[in-house]
């Protein structure tokens, strides 16, 4: 693809916050972060993170593979010992490791008992969480209905399709009714269909009260389900704040110009550089002003001699604001 215009090169790699910090209030903040580090020998998987997770909001942990989220979430749940750094819980100041009780946690890997039915998975981590007797029985029959899965609670999740196993898992990490849920790539590998119906299950959670903080490689995800969007990269958070905020503090408000054409672009009739590249019948552009700017364009292509089949218009995306901060792929 050719481009009207020169595309500016990636910025130097630095913090992007827009969003204000808010007080050191439990009123206000459910999870703060501060200046975590975690090494692994030679690696530094977390560099200094800190961020905040504020009550009843939902939080996108975006990154790379590798960027450090999982090892991130670990620690935030008590699974791994970070090396430096503070985290709360409502303003209390929570131990390096050990159970949280006002916290849930569900893992990427699935993390249930495929040799028992669904009711003896619920009710097994209804146990681990304290729950007893009638208040165990209540939970159980609400995480049935919730998850849908009330018809098949006696039957053996080994048999489950990949989308209920989620379910069950999800269901499994929050029995105890924790404040604060930990996702870790809660939908990976299943179908459109399950993922609806997990948001489901994680919008019902919300209007609850339940503060959210999920790690996704699905974009749309993030951009779509939650309040304010944190992306981390080599273990350094490099951006925070909501889509907008992050757009206009990075690539800005331009849409993206896309022009097919009925033949491929010459040197002698286009009067845009092709340096030299194949030919190609796509030109594409950035316009800050569609609508005093796109009838020019379109004029100076017609006067090239060309025909256009197609015109596309695109705002800006959390994919262009990703690949603006990080120069890669989500999946690299």
């Amino acid at each position: 693809m050719k481009n009207l215009q020169s595309q500016s090169p990636i910025a130097e790699r630095q913090t992007v916050e827009t969003r204000p910090r808010a007080a050191n209030s439990a009123a206000g903040i459910a999870l703060r972060v501060e200046l975590l580090m975690k090494r692994y020998r030679t690696l530094t998987a977390l560099r200094g993170v800190s961020f905040s997770l504020n009550v009843g909001e939902r939080l996108a942990l975006l990154g790379p593979n590798g960027a450090g989220k999982t090892t991130l979430i670990r620690c935030l749940a008590g699974r791994t010992k970070p090396d430096q750094g503070t985290i709360e819980l409502y303003g209390r100041q929570l131990p390096p490791t050990g159970q949280r009780e006002s916290l849930g946690l569900v893992p990427q890997d699935l993390a249930i008992y495929t040799d028992l039915t669904t009711r003896e998975n619920m009710v097994a981590f209804a146990r681990f969480h304290g729950l007893r007797g009638k208040r165990l029985t209540e939970r159980v029959d609400w995480a049935l209905q919730w998850t849908g899965l009330a018809d098949r609670q006696h039957d053996l999740v080994v048999g489950f399709s990949g989308g209920m196993k989620r379910r069950v898992n999800l269901a499994c990490g929050v029995m105890h009714r924790p404040r604060v849920l930990l996702l870790d790539e809660p939908t990976v590998g299943v179908d459109p269909q399950s993922r609806q119906r997990i948001f489901q299950m994680l919008d019902e959670l919300h209007s609850l009260g339940t503060s959210i903080l999920l790690t996704t490689h699905h974009l749309d995800e993030a951009e779509q389900r939650c309040d304010r969007i944190v992306i981390i990269d080599r273990g350094v958070v490099v951006a925070d704040g909501t889509l907008s905020q992050l757009v206009d503090a990075t690539i800005g408000a331009s849409r993206h110009v896309k022009f097919r054409l009925d033949r491929p672009l010459t040197s002698e009739l286009t009067p845009w550089d092709l340096n030299g590249d194949s030919p190609t019948d796509t030109l594409e552009t950035r316009v800050n002003d569609v609508a005093g700017q796109l009838p020019g364009l379109l004029q100076g292509v017609r006067d090239a001699g060309y025909s256009i089949l197609n015109v596309e218009v695109r705002a800006p995306s959390l994919h262009d604001v990703f690949l603006h901060l990080t120069g890669q792929e989500l999946r690299d």
